[in-house]
């Protein structure tokens, strides 16, 4: 498969657990149709909205109707199992985050680099886009936003990128380098969900 085809594959792939987790917490929050589409759309496209106006580049979703379908298609999706279990399934909204933080840090840290930056620029610009439609999906459904809870989030961003920079450092292919970081993105952001991993700055006090 050719780089370019495989790396749109993995943005659809991106976007689509993102809207998952948007469609999610619409079912939690008890929204209608629209508040569904609405919630699976910031959260699936906020991120790489962001790094693309940063960067001065034309926004990936308005070049290409397939990031739309594939929020349409997820989102359908995830309503028709909802209507069949009737429960809310909290840990697949938390892989489903972990699984598009991992997809979009990548691909953010990937375009930033195609665009000419420098590696630490590059990290900042992954870990945005990986937090970011999430940062707004919590925002708009009043929660206390993912990334400022105890919990490593954007650490787990940060870490993936380092490891992305030393693989492709020792020569490893590009596809290699993608996988890797991307795993580790995921693999430490599960461990710290479930291992209550976290970098205390300030000490307890009353």
């Amino acid at each position: 498969m050719d780089i370019n085809h495989w790396l749109h594959w993995i943005d659809l792939a991106g976007v689509a657990v993102f809207a998952v987790s948007g469609t999610l917490m619409a079912f939690r929050k008890h929204m209608d149709g629209f508040g569904v589409i609405v919630l699976a759309s910031v959260t699936a496209l906020g991120g790489g909205t962001l790094r693309d106006m940063i960067l001065d580049l034309p926004v990936f979703w308005v070049q290409s109707p397939d990031f739309l379908y594939a929020i349409l298609a997820a989102a359908i999706a995830v309503i028709f199992w909802l209507r069949v279990s009737h429960r809310f399934p909290y840990q697949a909204l938390l892989i489903a985050d972990a699984a598009g933080l991992a997809f979009f840090n990548v691909m953010g840290m990937q375009k930033s680099l195609d665009y000419g930056t420098g590696y630490f620029i590059a990290i900042v610009m992954g870990t945005m886009t990986g937090v970011f439609g999430g940062m707004i999906r919590d925002v708009i459904c009043r929660e206390v936003p993912l990334v400022l809870k105890s919990e490593l989030y954007a650490t787990t961003c940060i870490l993936g990128g380092i490891v992305y920079a030393l693989t492709e450092q020792v020569g490893a292919s590009l596809h290699l380098t993608m996988v890797t970081a991307m795993l580790t993105t995921f693999l430490v952001r599960l461990g710290a969900i479930r291992w209550q991993w976290q970098l205390p700055v300030f000490s307890t006090h009353e």
